[in-house]
């Protein structure tokens, strides 16, 4: 049977809709990135002690990670099953769905005893907590990219989709922010102690606010079309799979150098300025807050530029500059000095945010409309597995196998490659009326417009 893509050239929504489509973009994601960032920051911290005691530091520190890192090896999960449904069901009421699943697990962490309180029983649970975190983000990456850009101006894309962008700096703004104040008001015992967790259980407040934004929204204007021409795909993962395969190699690949990137300079950045640079975790984290404050400007700034010049092109240049700026950061704050480890992050999510604040958009264009949730939410969780998921633990090895900077700084090299291999594979957006009329099962969906190949 061959299906054809719905048209969504109906009126447009209304300023109004617009708007609180962006918002709630940004807000929700921003609520569950910071749910994903203070188990991150907390795994850098403190997490070793709590859960995996151990004589090594070291050993406690990439025990933490590993956790850390089933968050992102969890993620292909949330897109295959919310991807799926998302295409099929709508994106509010997945978008609903995987905000509360983030919310409830986080929830539990902030409620979970101790290594010392209940033995190999804690470390176990939150692990299946954090597996759990890493379902809901893979469910709703793709839907928020769509919530915002399918209300919007498929001219100005790059802008509306990098509301969902936005999410992770000002996530892991509030996380980051929220950890500093209680390390601030608290003794290093306190903070190890509970203190951690006032942050965590902060998350039911957060998650109610952001359940009352998107209850109040409709479903998207592309997603009524395809309900109302009763379009919506049967297999949305078979068909994403078997007419669009290159389309999902160039999206995955695309993912890796920002997530790497960003991996270090939030993450494992705490981890190296207190361990080898000797700074205390505030100004560590201070450094953070910093460049992710700057970030909540830059992407949606870097999302609406990539409307004007091309897209891939902006994206790979700054790709190039990620793979450089390492060489550059590392010596740079090998004395100690926190002005220029602020300044040093600050560049490197400058840089992200010249890759990530397009990213969205590039991601959401190379699937056709009907495939769109699906092929988004398994480009970003394969992605995550390659690249976010593994990075600290890898950082972490590297440097305690090396005692060198360079190691860290040529893995970043090879990411930023595997990038812009993804943006050649990939293709541009399709020209303005065209891109509702694009393939459909049965269609030549890997024969690109001739100004689209990539």
């Amino acid at each position: 049977m061959n299906h054809t893509t719905p048209r969504t050239d109906q009126a447009p929504p209304g300023a109004s809709a617009v708007r609180r489509a962006f918002f709630a973009s940004l807000t929700g994601t921003a609520l569950e990135w910071y749910d994903f960032a203070i188990y991150s920051a907390a795994a850098a911290l403190v997490f070793g002690k709590v859960f995996f005691p151990a004589e090594d530091p070291a050993t406690g520190t990439l025990l933490a990670f590993s956790t850390y890192a089933v968050g992102y090896v969890s993620r292909p999960l949330g897109g295959f099953v919310f991807g799926r449904l998302g295409d099929k069901i709508g994106r509010k009421k997945v978008l609903i769905a995987t905000l509360v699943l983030i919310g409830v697990a986080t929830l539990l962490i902030g409620l979970l005893p101790s290594y010392a309180t209940m033995g190999v029983t804690a470390p176990i649970i939150l692990v299946l907590l954090r597996f759990a975190q890493g379902v809901g983000v893979g469910g709703e990456w793709g839907g928020a990219v769509l919530l915002s850009s399918e209300f919007g101006d498929p001219r100005k894309r790059g802008f509306y989709a990098s509301a969902a962008q936005v999410g992770p700096p000002a996530g892991n703004l509030m996380a980051n922010g929220v950890l500093a104040a209680l390390g601030a008001l608290l003794t290093e015992s306190q903070f190890e102690s509970w203190g951690w967790r006032v942050a965590f259980l902060l998350s039911g407040v957060l998650v109610v606010f952001g359940l009352w934004i998107r209850t109040k929204l409709e479903e998207t204007p592309v997603f009524q079309a395809m309900e109302a021409s009763k379009t919506r795909p049967e297999a949305p993962i078979r068909e994403v799979l078997t007419t669009q395969p290159r389309r999902l190699i160039a999206a995955i690949l695309s993912r890796v150098a920002p997530d790497v990137l960003y991996a270090l300079f939030t993450v494992f950045v705490l981890t190296y300025a207190t361990g080898e640079l000797g700074m205390s975790r505030g100004s560590a984290l201070a450094a953070v807050l910093i460049g992710s404050s700057l970030q909540v400007f830059l992407i949606p700034l870097a999302g609406a530029l990539s409307d004007r010049v091309n897209r891939r092109l902006l994206y790979g240049c700054s790709a190039v500059a990620a793979g450089v700026w390492p060489f550059v950061f590392f010596p740079m704050v090998n004395g100690g000095s926190w002005p220029l480890l602020a300044l040093g992050v600050v560049v490197a999510l400058a840089i992200h945010s010249l890759m990530y604040g397009p990213q969205a958009a590039f991601i959401a264009e190379q699937f056709s409309p009907r495939l769109r949730y699906t092929g988004s939410s398994l480009a970003y969780t394969l992605a995550g597995v390659i690249g976010g998921a593994v990075a600290p633990l890898l950082f972490t090895a590297l440097l305690d196998a090396y005692d060198s900077w360079l190691p860290l700084a040529l893995y970043i090299v090879v990411t930023a490659v595997v990038t812009i291999l993804g943006l050649c594979l990939g293709r541009d957006a399709a020209p303005a009326g065209e891109e509702d009329e694009e393939e459909a099962p049965g269609h030549q969906a890997e024969a690109p417009h001739p100004s689209r190949a990539g």
